[in-house]
């Protein structure tokens, strides 16, 4: 475990249960964050809540004290971006998705529609309407082409309790329409392959630490990327027993992996 942690070059952190949990900071983390620095190391966080936008998290951070640039800050709905770049340039989208999802499009220059889109394109939207799911179910029933950017069933909230997220929104509109997304968040392909063009670095120096088994760690199953589990947040052992999906490494918290980088600096 120790030399497979040590030979890593970037950390791809989840947030909620990784370095925090809800609004608080787990008290190690600055301490994590500052020994992958002073070991010529780098981070980056990934939230896969199509939701908010990168200065949203960017802002959020801030605020808990750790500053980072953009680039550091990655985001399920730039991955679902850059493949509609290189993969539909110029195609008309409807986006079911918050005001803030919307203006992360816009800012990229994408072809916003409400009418006879090309693509449709389904966020995880704590606005949705009736009006919105209908249109839709309209769009994807009559042949558009049709992806969801994360698909995760629920989202936490605070005080332990869950609300509906992009996963559901998605069964909703396959039990009118018959069909179901491709999506684009953890733990699909087009994550691992965004996250290794963005860090420059080779997949067997790149981590994905989360404390999800079935998006952090999935995303890296049967790829040279390392996954590591963390259990300071949703998944237990008794979790890991029963998943398929099995992390290269498992570590109690943050703190063990700063103390491996810690040996290795002295």
């Amino acid at each position: 475990m120790k030399d497979k942690i040590r030979q890593i070059e970037s950390f791809i952190l989840d947030m909620d249960g990784t370095i925090y949990l809800g609004n608080e900071l787990f008290d190690y983390t600055q301490d994590f964050l500052k020994t992958v620095e002073e070991t010529g190391r780098k981070y980056y966080f990934f939230t896969n809540n199509s939701s908010k936008s990168q200065q949203a998290y960017i802002d959020k951070l801030a605020g808990m004290g750790i500053m980072i640039r953009p680039e550091q800050m990655m985001i399920s709905s730039h991955v679902m971006i850059q493949y509609l770049k290189q993969h539909h340039p110029g195609e008309s989208l409807y986006v079911v998705g918050t005001p803030s999802l919307l203006k992360e499009f816009e800012a990229y220059d994408m072809p916003l529609t409400e009418i006879d889109p090309d693509i449709v394109i389904l966020g995880f939207d704590t606005t949705l309407t009736y009006e919105k799911m209908s249109k839709a179910c309209h769009y994807v029933r009559n042949g558009c082409t049709y992806y969801g950017i994360n698909p995760d069933w629920n989202c936490p909230i605070e005080g332990g309790d869950f609300i509906p997220d992009c996963g559901s929104m998605a069964k909703m509109i396959e039990a009118s329409t018959g069909r179901f997304p491709e999506f684009f968040g953890k733990p699909s392909k087009h994550t691992l392959d965004y996250i290794i063009e963005e860090t420059g670095c080779r997949p067997e120096e790149i981590a994905i630490v989360g404390d999800r088994l079935y998006t952090d760690i999935a995303v890296a199953d049967g790829s040279p990327v390392t996954s590591i589990l963390v259990l300071s947040g949703e998944s237990t052992m008794e979790d890991v027993e029963k998943s398929d999906v099995k992390p290269d490494v498992i570590v109690d918290t943050l703190e063990n992996i700063t103390e491996i980088l810690k040996d290795n600096k002295e």
